[in-house]
């Protein structure tokens, strides 16, 4: 969530004018995250949250505001797009395809409680078994194929060390495939700037514009390695049961995802590590930007490939 296309206030009011929501009151734009441009937008109806999006098309982009409002309809804490006078949830703002969503209550939160990281599972869970009858469908655009050409992009860009360490992670991750696992919609970037709680109370997930149909377990792991690492990049096991443990209640694990887990905590580990390091070396301009420290999740990954009998542990231990 950064501002890289700038919205002056006429603009801002004549878009609003295709929409039943009252008069423009204020707006302001978000500098968190990195991949599209966001204001927090208060009219005299409601509060919202514009998205003008830098990198998507429009053909794109049914599947992500479809997705939300299915869930929010679905009993899954999440932002429903809002339709304008045409019934269409999205249109065009300054060359940029552009939605309006409800604006929700809560904050993120920094230093997640074993109760946050709680809900937030109970939450993943529900949201990974409503999303097994949507009937969109959109491929993960972040998987192997973008680790390897990512890789290959920064490869004169990087020291060696880091060159040896992503070479040996994609090769374990070429071995280590697990085709049979259960799939389905995952948000694919479920951070804690991309929850909202107001004390221990979920009450929004948000940003679902990496949201595709993959691994449901690969969700569970990049969920658990921001919400319950410290950082040095070990991992916090009340948190991790807490999670795991809410989690199950709603979708139970298979045989399979129990060995499979180590994997995606390091394939969740490497993807992060991938795309901050592509942001770090390839920037876009913007008003206000947000780029976020590679080295945290090289950190992790490093900490996952040492973990392996804790995370056994822990899995058996949820």
């Amino acid at each position: 969530m950064s501002v890289y296309t700038v919205v002056e206030r006429d603009e801002l009011e004549a878009f609003l004018g295709n929409y039943s929501l009252g008069e423009l009151i204020d707006y302001q734009g978000i500098s968190a995250g990195i991949e599209n441009t966001n204001y927090f937008v208060t009219t005299s109806e409601k509060p919202l949250v514009l998205t003008l999006f830098e990198n998507h098309t429009a053909d794109e982009l049914g599947y992500f505001l479809d997705l939300m409002a299915f869930l929010a309809e679905h009993g899954i804490p999440s932002a429903h797009p809002i339709a304008d006078n045409s019934g269409h949830y999205l249109r065009e703002l300054n060359g940029k395809p552009a939605a309006l969503v409800m604006r929700l209550r809560g904050t993120n939160v920094e230093q997640p409680s074993e109760a946050q990281c709680r809900a937030l599972g109970e939450a993943l869970g529900r949201m990974h078994l409503a999303g097994q009858s949507f009937t969109g469908q959109r491929d993960n655009d972040r998987g192997p194929h973008w680790w390897n050409t990512t890789r290959q992009a920064l490869a004169d860009r990087l020291p060696a060390e880091d060159r040896d360490l992503l070479d040996e992670e994609l090769a374990f991750q070429r071995d280590h495939r697990f085709d049979t696992l259960p799939r389905g919609v995952i948000h694919a970037d479920l951070f804690r700037d991309n929850a909202l709680f107001e004390g221990d109370t979920l009450t929004g997930l948000i940003d679902f514009y990496y949201a595709c149909n993959d691994v449901l377990l690969y969700d569970v792991a990049v969920t658990v390695n921001d919400w319950c690492s410290n950082d040095a990049g070990e991992l916090y096991p009340e948190k991790v049961l807490a999670m795991l443990r809410a989690y199950r209640q709603a979708r139970p694990f298979t045989t399979d995802e129990a060995e499979a887990w180590p994997v995606m905590l390091r394939a969740g580990a490497l993807r992060f590590w991938l795309s901050r390091l592509q942001d770090q070396h390839f920037p876009r301009e913007g008003e206000l930007t947000h780029i976020k420290d590679p080295d945290v999740f090289r950190t992790i990954l490093i900490a996952r490939k040492q973990q392996g009998e804790l995370l056994h542990e822990l899995w058996q231990r949820a």
